[in-house]
C-alpha cells in the first residue's frame, strides 16, 4: 500500500479504479470545416476500421469465453451500421459544418442519453454500448488505439494539472474522483470537483506514472490523502467511511421540496452554479431554486474559435427552458487571468489577474460582447433569464454597458427579432466595488458578491497561487464587513444581494450571512441541500 496527501477541495470517500490522465486524450472540439464531404467519408473510413476491430474481437472471445459472451462485439457491429446512429452524424457535419469527432461525439451523448432515460431495463443497458462505440470512433479518428483503462467504468482521475478547457470538456459521468499534483484551494479543477460534489485533492505528493493505471485508490477526500492499493484493514475502514457519508447523503434527500426558509420565516434564494449545459442535471437533481451563476465562459474555453451567436444562442435557450421558468442568471464571459484562450489573441501580461479580462475585454472589443449580448437578448424570450456583468469597479463601467444593451436591443428591434427583458446586475468582486456600491445600485437590478476574486484582490493574494494558501483567509473580517456593507447599500437602493463565490457554500457561514441579511445563495449543485438544511436549522432574529 501506498499512502500520499493532498489538500482537500471536497470531502468524502471514493473508492476505484485509477486512470493517469494525459494531455489530449479523446478531447473532442468543435472544429469548422469547409468541405462536409470530406468529413463524412473521415467518418466512413473510421466506421470501416472499427467494423473490422471489433470482428476481430469477436473472434478472439468466441475462441476464449464462448459464444454467448463474444455476441456483445456482433451488437456494437450492428450499432456501427445503425442508420438513426449514421444520419445524425452525417447531419450534424453537414447542417453545423463540423468536424466528424465532434458529430460523432454529440451523437453518441444524445443517442446514450436516450436509452438512459427509457423505462426497460435492456434498453438502459445499450446506453454504455453507445458509448463504447462511440469512444471506439473518436480513438481511431485522433490515431489513439490503444486499450488504456476502460473509461466506461467511472474512475479516480489522476494529473499533474487541469486547465479549465480540460475539466470543462470530461465526461463527468465517469468520473469519481480527482487527485492532482498542482492546483490551489481556489483554483477551477477545485471549483469543477465542488460543483460535481465529488472527493478532490490538489497539491498532492502522488508519484504520477502509467503502472497506477487501473490500480484501486482510495481517496479520502476529508482527511487530504489518497491510499493506492490499500491493505484490507484500511479498504475496510474506508468503505465504512463511504457507508456513513451516504447515509447522511441520503438524510439531506429528505429536504427535496422543501422550502429555503429560517425557524423564523426568513426565506433565501437557494441557487446553484453551473459551467455548462451538462451540469443542468445536478442543478435539478439537487432541487436548486434556480441557477445563480452560469459561467459563460467555458463556452469560449471549449471552442477553438468565437462561438457564433446561434452557438451561444441555443445553449441560452437550452438552459432557459430546462429550468422552466426559475431563474437563470447568466454571466457574460469572464476570459483572462487563469481562464485563457489563444484564438483571443491576448497579450502576454505579468499581472494577468489585475490586466485585461473580463468587462474589460468586452468593453475594449464590443463586437465581441455584441455577438453575446444578442444571443443572451434572443434566448431571455424562452425563459427567466439574468444577465450579470463581472469586474466592475465604476459608474462609468456601468453606463457604457448600457449604451451597448440599448444599441443590441435596436438592432433586434429593427431587424425583427424577438427578445425578452432580460433584468441587469453586477458581481461585486473588488474593493472598489464595495466601496461604490450605494452609487452602483442606483443603476442596476441586483448584485452577486464573487466571494473568490474578492478575497484574491483585498488580501492582495494570487488565488492560484498554492505557496500562499495559508495565507488565504476567506474568513478574513475585511471579507465580511464588505460583504455586510454590499448588502446594506443595496438594499438602501431597494435590489437584493447575493453570493456566488464559493464562500456561500461555507455552511459555518451561512448563519452569519442571514443575519446580514444577504438574500441569495448559489453555490454547487452538490452542496444545494447541505445549506438548505442549515438555513432551515437557523433562527435570525
Amino acid at each position: 500500500m501506498n499512502k500520499y496527501t493532498g489538500k482537500s477541495v471536497f470531502g468524502g470517500i471514493a473508492i476505484g479504479k485509477i486512470m493517469v490522465y494525459e494531455k489530449g486524450e479523446h478531447q473532442v472540439k468543435r472544429v469548422k470545416i469547409t468541405d462536409a464531404e470530406a468529413e463524412k467519408n473521415r467518418y466512413y473510413e473510421a466506421v470501416e476500421i472499427a467494423f473490422k476491430q471489433l470482428g476481430e474481437l469477436h473472434d478472439k472471445a468466441l475462441r476464449e469465453v464462448g459464444e454467448a459472451n463474444a455476441a456483445i462485439f456482433e451488437i456494437h457491429q450492428m450499432m456501427l451500421e445503425d442508420d438513426d446512429y449514421k444520419e445524425s452524424v452525417e447531419h450534424i457535419i453537414e447542417s453545423q459544418m463540423v468536424n466528424a469527432e465532434y458529430a460523432i461525439a454529440q451523437t453518441g451523448d444524445n443517442f446514450s442519453q436516450m436509452f438512459a432515460a427509457m423505462d426497460d431495463e435492456y434498453m438502459r443497458g445499450r446506453a454504455a454500448d453507445v458509448k463504447d462505440i462511440t469512444e471506439r470512433l473518436l480513438g481511431i479518428l485522433s490515431g489513439n488505439t490503444g486499450s488504456g483503462v476502460d473509461v466506461d467504468e467511472p474512475v479516480i482521475m489522476v494529473a499533474e494539472d487541469l486547465a479549465p478547457s480540460e475539466t470543462v470538456q470530461m465526461d463527468k459521468s465517469k468520473i469519481l474522483s480527482f487527485v492532482t499534483q498542482k492546483g490551489s484551494v481556489n483554483s477551477h479543477t477545485a471549483i469543477l470537483a465542488r460543483t460535481m460534489g465529488i472527493p478532490a485533492l490538489i497539491g498532492s505528493d502522488i508519484v504520477i506514472d502509467e503502472s497506477l493505471n487501473g490500480k484501486l485508490g482510495v481517496v479520502d477526500g476529508t482527511n487530504g490523502v489518497v491510499y493506492i492499493e490499500p491493505d484490507e484493514a484500511t479498504l475496510s475502514a474506508m468503505q465504512e467511511e463511504q457507508r456513513k457519508d451516504n447515509e447522511k447523503k441520503a438524510l439531506l434527500q429528505e429536504l427535496k421540496g422543501k422550502e429555503d426558509v429560517t425557524l423564523d420565516g426568513k426565506k433565501i434564494k437557494l441557487y446553484s452554479n453551473i459551467g455548462n449545459i451538462k451540469d443542468l442535471a445536478n442543478v435539478i437533481a439537487n432541487d436548486a431554486a434556480g441557477i445563480g451563476l452560469f459561467r459563460s465562459e467555458f463556452i469560449y474555453l471549449e471552442s477553438d474559435t468565437f462561438p457564433t451567436e446561434e452557438e451561444q444562442f441555443n445553449i441560452y435557450r437550452t438552459v432557459a427552458e430546462s429550468m422552466a421558468g426559475k431563474p437563470v442568471i447568466i454571466r457574460t464571459l469572464d476570459i483572462g487571468a487563469d481562464k485563457q484562450c489563444d484564438y483571443f489573441g491576448l497579450d502576454k501580461e505579468d499581472n494577468p489577474a489585475l490586466g485585461l479580462r473580463a468587462i474589460r475585454i468586452c468593453l475594449t472589443r464590443p463586437e465581441i460582447f455584441k455577438t453575446q449580448l444578442r444571443a443572451l437578448y434572443r434566448a431571455s424570450a424562452y425563459g427567466n433569464i439574468s444577465i450579470m456583468y463581472p469586474m466592475i469597479i465604476s459608474e462609468q463601467e456601468v453606463d457604457k454597458i448600457k449604451v451597448i444593451e440599448n444599441e443590441v436591443k435596436a438592432e433586434l428591434t429593427e431587424q425583427g427579432i424577438e427578445f425578452g427583458n432580460p433584468k441587469s446586475g453586477i458581481m461585486i468582486e473588488t474593493p472598489a466595488a464595495v466601496i461604490m456600491s450605494r452609487q452602483l445600485a442606483k443603476k442596476v437590478d441586483f448584485f452577486s458578491i464573487g466571494t473568490n476574486d474578492l478575497t484574491q484582490y483585498t488580501l492582495a493574494i494570487d488565488r492560484q497561487n498554492t505557496k500562499l494558501d495559508d495565507f488565504y483567509d476567506a474568513h478574513h473580517p475585511a471579507i465580511l464587513a464588505m460583504i455586510r456593507m454590499v448588502v446594506e447599500n443595496a438594499h438602501a437602493e431597494g435590489i437584493w444581494a447575493g453570493i456566488c463565490g464559493e464562500l456561500g457554500a461555507d455552511t459555518t457561514l451561512t448563519e452569519e450571512f442571514l443575519k446580514m441579511g444577504v438574500d441569495e445563495l448559489s453555490v454547487s449543485a452538490g452542496k444545494v441541500l447541505a445549506v438548505r438544511k442549515v438555513i432551515r436549522e437557523t433562527r435570525v432574529s
